[in-house]
């Protein structure tokens, strides 16, 4: 399974980034790929291609804000909730996320 996502808090440095890493661990761990792009204080990092959203079965978006370009996630399966959630409780969101894609099947 394929997980693309944006990681972005209030403030756009650590929770955005902590966020970040422990969803792309949690994933690999269960046997998904996935890349988070941050949106913070320094712009758009690790941005996602449009090829990668297109084969992406859901996309996360671990946000606290805005972030700039939701429309190309339109048509996507998404799951959104705040950097708090995706930094305490990655494991779970990755698992809800397979759960929502395998419901859809």
């Amino acid at each position: 399974m394929k997980i693309v996502g944006v990681c972005a808090c209030t403030v756009g440095i650590a929770h955005t980034y902590i966020a970040q890493e422990k969803l792309e661990k949690a994933a690999k761990n269960a046997g998904c790929e996935a890349k988070f792009e941050t949106q913070g204080s320094i712009g758009k990092e690790n941005a996602l291609t449009a090829e990668e959203i297109d084969a992406a079965d859901i996309v996360i978006l671990a946000i606290d804000i805005k972030i700039a370009d939701t429309e190309r996630f339109k048509g996507k399966k998404t799951i959104q909730v705040s950097t708090d959630v995706a930094i305490k409780s990655p494991n779970k969101l990755i698992e809800k996320a397979i759960q929502v894609v395998e419901a859809a099947k």
